[in-house]
């Protein structure tokens, strides 16, 4: 995590914390040393942030700091709120834990009349809830999405045969019952589909295609006109 983001995060655990927390509290939550955090508090408090507190007893944010409020609509907040609802559907855990941390933070940074939107649970989305895939972790595909990364696949296709893969994942798609992956397949030599839920094993290797992601997504796009890339 980079700092800009820790402090604003430490920021937004002070705001909604309710008794003093703990530097070891914070450090668990961001998954970073204690010391990082002390250190934080002290740049943040050097910022004029009123935050008060020592180590080892805790520390609590004075009332009356806010950040600019996001300037959201009724119906923007609800498309939010409706949005977050949608990835509990999904089988991919980091974005479903994800969005409820988004829910937190819109909820303390907007004013109180578009907060209650997101406490009140008028909003739902109903439908088939996509089992987490046993053998591969989603958050990894979207990491390796975004480096241009290469992964390792075990796969089975649906006639149950088994292969070796390597590939270059350009996108995912999220359907009801399970993820697809969607990749240029070295073995194949073409943009494949390939199920999470018959990923037998998936790693990420020491291999990338940094700049071919963009074109790669095109030749996909492309093959949308004569029909869905096909199955791996």
């Amino acid at each position: 995590m980079r700092k800009a983001s820790r402090l604003f995060e430490i920021i937004q655990i002070l705001r909604l914390a309710r008794k003093p927390v703990t530097g070891a509290e914070i450090a668990d939550q961001l998954e970073v040393t204690v010391r990082s955090i002390y250190r934080d508090i002290a740049a943040l408090q050097a910022m004029r942030v009123p935050i008060e507190g020592e180590r080892g007893i805790g520390y609590i944010m004075r009332p009356g700091f806010t950040l600019p409020p996001l300037m959201l609509s009724i119906e923007e907040t609800e498309a939010i709120v409706l949005s977050l609802a949608l990835l509990e559907r999904t089988g991919d855990t980091g974005l479903k834990q994800a969005a409820k941390q988004v829910n937190r933070k819109i909820a303390a940074a907007v004013p109180p009349p578009l907060a209650r939107i997101f406490s009140d649970n008028a909003l739902h989305a109903w439908g088939i809830t996509a089992p987490a895939p046993e053998a591969i972790d989603l958050a990894l595909v979207r990491r390796a999405i975004r480096d241009e990364r290469k992964l390792a696949l075990d796969y089975r296709d649906e006639f149950g045969r088994a292969t070796e893969r390597t590939i270059r994942p350009i996108a995912l798609v999220y359907y009801s019952q399970t993820a697809n992956i969607v990749a240029w397949c070295e073995l194949r030599r073409a943009i494949r589909n390939f199920r999470a839920d018959r990923v037998e094993h998936c790693e990420a290797v020491e291999e990338f295609f940094r700049g071919e992601g963009v074109r790669l997504r095109q030749l996909w796009v492309e093959g949308w006109q004569t029909g869905p890339a096909a199955a791996g």
